[in-house]
């Protein structure tokens, strides 16, 4: 009978003495509850605004549930709320285990999740209200802002501190992802969010025009890379060797694909920008870093699919390694297919089409998406301590998963490419062949079609995994807190001499996170600095003036609505783009935008040169009834806009706000500009009036018309507009 050794003993031999401690599950379980009922949310306004796209009287002229108020509530819910509670989920599960240590606080594991959920609330409930900045993923006006930094700040610390209890010494690649993923999308947030509050719930971005579109971009492409990825590629390398109880193919890649992948991803940004009034040489660079991208993005993947080696026996009858897989194999799909968006002569053919659309969701559905559910049918039954209820019913979600991105997807691809040449196209003799925008529009509504019933399916899916890891839970009984052991102090684990450097930064934890810190703001340093302090970057036009307090009402109601959500204000330097809209757009014109409008989406035409396109009764009938002035147009109906006044009480501080982020009013204006409105404002009205449409002058419909009639007006255009 061998005997154990006593406590003496052990200190004698060097013999590390155990610790017995606990993992905070429940907080695993609040997150995983979160990101189903969110994913639900989510999706269920996804499913609904494709509907909408071609059933535009789906809202039943109901204000707050347009297309343009609700879709920002679908891509903030699907990727602050699903995404988002997913990744503190698989976090803070991961995270405790590899550190082998609790989590640093359990009060602040609660402060993170209900502060992140009332994140969520406030969303949920502003976005339909018209309360937004209209940024791309950053659409949360600045009191929401502040309340993410401070959310964000608590999951940092409490992140940090559980690493620096650790007792493996050793970080695990996992963590280095957490790492980046914290750091960079803290400064992501913050210098996006910078702006001017010009009441509670109303502010405008320091940043203007070119200036403001690469600053957002920057921030749009890299939450993506620090939002979606990052974290994902973390949970990637901890979940997916578990469920198949296999070692990480490579540790050497892993370095090669961390380092590469945080210091080129950030570079990337203005490809989002190429043929715009962006300067050329921060689009090249975009391009160049975005071909470069292909490698580490790939060597994640490979290194992924690489550690299934001699399980894929095992894959056939898991659904959890089936959903994994999909996931790996959706990031490499999408990570190739980036890149090569981003060469100029593809991105002539794919930008502002729903080729962009797909790319997106194939990232978002699947690779999020589906690595997501694997996680979520591997972690709840461990939570329970049971057996998964329905492995029948998990392979029933991934194959109607599978279909529906599938659906979606092919029809997008197939919508883009659609659009794209009907755009382009010309006549024998020179002139455009589908002039008027409709006639593309209409040609792809087979697909909107059945890009929704994709959307559909995988929402079912969704709702059967639901089902089953409900029933799944009901079998076992919940650990809250989970028995654990590991020694006392840290075991060192020998590494090759070529690895030796990596594994002494492994150690250092503070160190490590600097570093990553430098490595990710040098791409961003180097691209934004020189468009904000070089002049020659935006040439002033002495012919552009600031808005009247009228347009700049206009332009906020025009916000408000989510327009630009559908219609861009940015004429690239196309043939086919300048005999449609008219001159090609230039930088100089949007120096008094805050924020940019140039939009990323044409699911209308391009607004820039519509000034004076059209007489203002035009506009007004449009807005009342699309489809009385552009018949089979799926835009909705803005009746609401006829009866509701413009807000002048905040035109002094809109003014002044703006005066002090640089925009040329006088001093004194703001004490006249409502006079200045009410004069301008008349003569709309009573133009409109004289041409049957009896609106008062006080109206926000007159302010929207305002803005409408001066977009692109500024310069001189060269050649009539062509619709």
């Amino acid at each position: 009978m061998i005997k154990e050794l006593t406590h003496e003993q052990k200190q004698q031999f060097g013999v590390p003495s155990m610790e017995q401690f606990s993992y905070d599950n429940l907080i695993v379980k609040n997150f995983a509850i979160a990101t189903m009922v969110w994913a639900v949310v989510g999706m269920l306004v996804g499913v609904i605004i494709a509907i909408q796209l071609y059933l535009p009287a789906l809202n039943l002229n109901f204000q707050y549930i347009t297309y343009g108020r609700i879709r920002p509530l679908h891509t903030n819910g699907v990727i602050f709320a699903f995404v988002g509670n997913a990744i503190f989920m698989g976090i803070y599960y991961s995270l405790q285990r590899v550190c082998k240590a609790r989590m640093f606080s359990d009060l602040l594991s609660k402060i993170h999740f209900w502060g992140w959920q009332l994140i969520i609330v406030c969303a949920a409930v502003m976005l339909p209200a018209g309360l937004t900045t209209s940024k791309e993923y950053a659409e949360l006006e600045w009191p929401v802002d502040i309340l993410i930094a401070l959310v964000w700040v608590i999951f940092a610390i409490n992140m940090f501190g559980t690493i620096a209890k650790r007792r493996e010494k050793h970080m695990y690649v996992a963590v280095w992802f957490y790492i980046a993923t914290v750091v960079t999308v803290a400064v992501l947030h913050i210098v996006n969010s910078i702006e001017l509050p010009v009441s509670f719930l109303k502010s405008y971005s320091v940043y203007a025009g070119v200036q403001d579109a690469l600053v957002q971009w920057w921030y749009g492409h890299n939450a993506v890379a620090f939002f979606l990825t990052t974290p994902y590629l973390g949970m990637m390398y901890y979940f997916l060797p578990k469920a198949a109880n296999r070692p990480v193919y490579s540790y050497k890649l892993s370095i090669i694909h961390f380092w590469a992948l945080i210091f080129i991803y950030i570079w990337a940004g203005p490809h989002h920008l190429l043929y715009t009034a962006l300067p050329d040489w921060a689009q090249s660079l975009g391009t160049v870093f975005s071909i470069m991208l292909i490698a580490p993005s790939w060597g994640g993947m490979i290194n992924g699919l690489l550690t299934l080696r001699g399980a894929w026996d095992k894959v056939k009858e898991d659904p959890v390694l089936k959903f994994m897989v999909v996931a790996v194999t959706a990031y490499g799909m999408a990570t190739f297919e980036g890149p090569m968006l981003s060469l100029k002569n593809v991105n002539a053919i794919a930008h502002y089409t729903d080729w962009i659309v797909s790319h997106v969701h194939v990232g978002a559905l699947g690779w999020n998406g589906f690595l997501t559910f694997g996680m979520l049918y591997w972690l709840i039954p461990r939570l329970f301590n049971t057996s998964l209820y329905s492995k029948k019913l998990a392979n029933l979600h991934f194959w109607i998963g599978t279909l529906g991105i599938i659906f979606y997807v092919t029809a997008m691809y197939w919508a883009g490419i659609a659009q794209s040449l009907m755009w382009k196209q010309f006549t024998a003799e020179g002139i455009l062949q589908y002039p008027n925008f409709l006639t593309t529009t209409q040609e792809i509504i087979p697909m909107y079609v059945i890009r929704s019933i994709g959307g559909a399916m995988f929402l079912t899916g969704v709702i059967i995994m639901i089902y089953n890891l409900y029933k799944t839970a009901k079998l076992g009984s919940f650990m809250a807190n989970e028995a654990a052991e590991a020694p006392a102090i840290f075991i060192e684990k020998k590494k090759g001499s070529g690895e030796k450097i990596h594994r002494f930064l492994e150690k250092k934890p503070m160190k490590f996170a600097i570093l990553a810190t430098i490595v990710v703001l040098i791409g961003g340093l180097i691209e934004i600095i020189p468009t904000f302090i070089i002049k020659s970057n935006v040439p002033t036009i002495s012919s552009v003036h600031p808005y009247t307090p009228l347009e700049l009402q206009g332009r906020d109601i025009y916000i408000r609505e989510g327009c630009n959500t559908c219609h861009s204000q940015m004429i690239r330097p196309f043939r086919s783009e300048t005999e449609r809209y008219g001159e090609y757009s230039k930088a100089g014109e949007f120096v008094y935008d805050h924020p940019f409008l140039w939009g990323s989406k044409r699911t209308g035409p391009d607004l820039q040169r519509e000034g004076n396109k059209y007489p203002n009764v035009w506009h007004y009938l449009h807005m009342q009834d699309p489809r009385s002035i552009s018949p089979g147009s799926i835009m909705p109906a803005y009746p609401w806009l006829e009866k509701q006044d413009i807000d002048i009480a905040g035109t002094e501080a809109k003014i002044n706000t703006l005066r002090k982020l640089g925009v040329p009013y006088p001093f004194g204006f703001e004490n006249t500009a409502n006079d200045s409105l009410q004069r301008q404002a008349d003569k709309i009205a009573a133009d409109l009036q004289k041409n049957g449409a009896a609106v008062e002058s006080n109206k926000e419909i007159v302010a929207l018309i305002a803005y409408l009639q001066r977009l692109g007006t500024d310069i001189q255009v060269t050649k009539s507009a062509v619709k």
